[in-house]
């Protein structure tokens, strides 16, 4: 089928996994700090990434394109998470999912800046309208907060967004497997300054909590981020696959309700 071989296809598998892991990573943080919880998950998926290279024989990126290798790892992975836990620590929830539901816009302007994407009035239109309904259903009954917490979430927003754009350019070259391998691994490293509580937790965790893990980072981490870049790699613009997170707060709520019976109003 042709949709199964389009980038809507694997860009929506993305979509699912993400939303999925938000409610995962809920669960998680009922015993994992955290910053536990993201090295913890990116390093599952290096482990079976790198596992799934080897076996496919998968070459190494050249040299020239390492720079590029350790940006995507630093943007996608360290500072989007160190910077989004920070900020999420001091604002509400719907502040958080306000400004991380920007990524899209952010990612069709750099697109336009950096690859000469062009998009048309009725694209830009469809973008506005889609942010703004993010906006209205996440801050029905709560309040946005300002203060200091904005600021690392917006560094958070732009960080996940050049995250976009450098995995678009990667895949002008790598497949989507090769891209977000080494990405996530590079990533995984600058996480490793949480790797020695992340093991003491690890040590006593219930099992419960290692199934919840895993799911991460195999599920919302290693195949996610792969289709993610899959996507990039079969679209025509950057904003085709981006705009897909509009999708994320929707299938989210379909998950609380599904695991929690949270009903939303």
């Amino acid at each position: 089928m042709k949709f199964l071989n389009s980038h809507h296809f694997y860009a929506l598998i993305t979509t699912i996994f993400w939303s999925l892991a938000y409610v995962l990573i809920r669960l998680g943080l009922e015993y994992f700090s955290v910053f536990s919880l993201g090295f913890l998950r990116y390093a599952i998926a290096s482990i079976v990434l790198i596992a799934v290279c080897l076996i496919s024989k998968i070459s190494f990126p050249e040299r020239k394109d390492l720079p590029w290798f350790v940006l995507s790892g630093a943007t996608g992975f360290f500072i989007f998470i160190s910077a989004y836990n920070i900020g999420a620590a001091s604002t509400t929830a719907a502040t958080g999912s306000v400004i991380i539901a920007s990524v899209p816009v952010f990612t069709a302007l750099l697109s336009s800046l950096l690859f000469r994407e062009r998009l048309r009035l009725f694209q830009w239109a469809a973008i506005a309208v889609e942010f703004a309904g993010i906006v209205i259903i996440t801050t029905q009954g709560t309040a946005l907060s300002a203060n200091i917490g904005m600021l690392w979430l917006l560094l958070s927003a732009m960080s996940l967004s050049f995250y976009n754009v450098i995995q678009r350019r990667l895949t002008f070259t790598y497949s989507g497997l090769q891209s977000t391998t080494y990405s996530i691994f590079i990533g995984t490293i600058f996480l490793a300054v949480f790797a020695k509580p992340s093991f003491t937790e690890l040590a006593a965790a219930p099992v419960n909590q290692l199934s919840y893990l895993l799911i991460l980072g195999i599920f919302s981490s290693a195949i996610a981020y792969v289709a993610w870049s899959k996507a990039f790699e079969k679209a025509e613009q950057t904003s085709q696959v981006s705009n897909y997170m509009f999708f994320t707060p929707f299938l989210t709520g379909i998950f609380e309700f599904a695991i929690f019976r949270e009903v939303p109003g």
